[in-house]
C-alpha cells in the first residue's frame, strides 16, 4: 500500500471514528435527558457550559501566550443581550420598575438561537473596540488592561439601570438551556477551533506564542492573528453567556464577577495550556468536582463530634490545587498534547502495519 493510500485509510478511519464519538454522546445525552435527575443534569449543562468557555478562552491563552484575563466581561454581555432578547415586551416592563428599558431591547424578542447568536456578536464587537489598546501591550500589562475591562462591564451592569437593570438583575427567565443546546454547542466550539489550530492561520499564532519577533521577521502579522483569536474566543463566551443565563433563568451583576475567569484559569492550567484537550479534560474535571466538594462546604457528623460547614471551602481547595499543579505540574495533565485516534490506537496496538 502506498503512503497515499495509507493516509486515505487513516482519514476514513478518524472520521468514522468521530462520528462513532458523535453517536455514542447522542446516545449517553438522550439517555440523560429520558431518565436523568434534575441533579445530573444541570451538572451535564454545566459541564458543556464551561467546555465552551474553557476552549474559547484556552485559544487566547494557551494558544496565543496571551494572558487575558477578562473573559467574564464578554461572558456578561452576551448572557445579558440573550436574555433581553428573550424576553417578552411584557416581562420586560414587569421587571423594569425602577427604570423602563431603552429602546430598542423594550420592543424586540427573539428566538433562543438568534439570542445566542446575538448575544455572541455583541460580545465579538466589544472585543474589535478594545483590541486596539489591548494589542498594544503584552505581559502584565495585557493582563491588568483585560482585568480592568472585565471589572468595567460588571460595574456599568451595576449602573446602567435601563439596559441592565442594575443591582436587581434579570429574573424568571425561560430555562431553554438544556443538554442538546449546551452539548451541541460545546462540540461546535471544540471542532471549530480545533480546525483553526490545526489550520495555517493556528500554526502562525503558535509561532507568535513560542517567539513574535522571529514570527514577524518569517512574515507573520502577530495583530491579525491576535485579533482573530480574540474575537473568536469573545464570540463563543458570549454565546456560553447566553445559555449560562437560561441554565439558571436568574442573572445579576455578581455573577459575573473575576471569580468566573479565575475558575477558567485554574481549568486550562490544571489541563494544561494549549491543549484543547486538556481544556475539556479540566472543564469536566471542574464541573464534577465542583459538586463532589460540597461536601466540605456542609457540617459533617462525625459521631463523636461536628464538623461544621465552611462557606467558600470549595475555592480554597481548587487555589490549592492550581497551586500544586503550578509548583510540581506545570504542564497540567495533557500539557500541550491532544488526542487523537492515531495515539489510541497505537496504544491499543491496533494500529495497521
Amino acid at each position: 500500500m502506498t503512503w497515499k493510500g495509507k493516509d486515505m485509510d487513516t482519514s476514513k478511519r478518524n472520521l468514522y471514528c468521530n462520528l462513532a464519538a458523535l453517536c455514542l454522546l447522542a446516545l449517553v445525552l438522550y439517555l440523560f435527558d429520558r431518565h436523568g435527575t434534575e441533579y445530573q443534569i444541570r451538572i451535564l449543562n454545566n459541564m458543556a457550559v464551561f467546555i465552551t468557555l474553557a476552549v474559547s478562552y484556552n485559544l487566547v491563552n494557551g494558544m496565543c501566550g496571551l494572558l487575558h484575563l477578562g473573559p467574564n466581561a464578554f461572558i456578561t454581555i452576551g448572557a445579558y443581550t440573550s436574555a433581553l432578547l428573550t424576553m417578552s415586551p411584557m416581562e420586560k416592563q414587569m421587571s423594569f420598575i425602577i427604570e423602563p428599558l431603552i429602546w430598542p431591547f423594550s420592543v424586540l424578542q427573539a428566538p433562543f438561537f438568534v439570542s445566542l447568536i446575538a448575544g455572541g456578536v455583541m460580545a465579538t464587537i466589544f472585543a474589535f473596540l478594545i483590541s486596539f489598546p489591548v494589542f498594544r501591550v503584552r505581559g502584565d500589562y495585557l493582563a491588568i488592561v483585560t482585568l480592568g475591562f472585565g471589572e468595567v462591564i460588571r460595574v456599568l451592569c451595576n449602573a446602567l439601570q435601563g439596559v441592565t437593570n442594575g443591582p436587581l438583575g434579570l429574573k424568571g427567565l425561560q430555562p431553554y438551556t438544556n443538554l442538546w443546546w449546551s452539548w451541541g454547542v460545546a462540540v461546535f466550539t471544540v471542532l471549530v477551533i480545533t480546525k483553526l489550530v490545526n489550520s495555517s492561520f493556528g500554526r502562525a499564532m503558535k509561532a507568535i506564542r513560542e517567539d513574535e519577533i522571529a514570527a514577524k521577521a518569517m512574515g507573520v502579522d502577530p495583530f491579525r492573528h491576535l485579533l482573530l483569536a480574540f474575537l473568536v474566543s469573545a464570540f463563543f463566551s458570549g454565546v456560553a453567556g447566553g445559555l449560562m443565563a437560561h441554565l439558571i433563568t436568574t442573572i445579576s451583576p455578581t455573577l459575573f464577577t473575576f471569580f468566573l475567569t479565575f475558575n477558567l484559569l485554574i481549568i486550562i492550567v490544571v489541563g494544561g495550556l494549549g491543549s484543547t484537550t486538556g481544556a475539556v479534560i479540566g472543564a469536566a474535571l471542574f464541573a464534577w468536582g465542583g459538586e463532589a466538594l460540597r461536601v466540605v462546604e456542609s457540617p459533617m457528623d462525625l459521631g463523636v463530634f461536628t464538623i461544621p460547614g465552611i462557606p467558600g471551602m470549595r475555592m480554597v481547595l481548587f487555589s490549592v490545587i492550581l497551586m500544586v499543579v503550578i509548583l510540581f505540574a506545570r504542564r497540567g495533565i495533557m500539557g500541550r498534547n491532544e488526542f487523537s485516534w492515531d495515539w489510541l490506537f497505537s496504544k491499543l496496538g491496533l494500529n495497521a502495519k
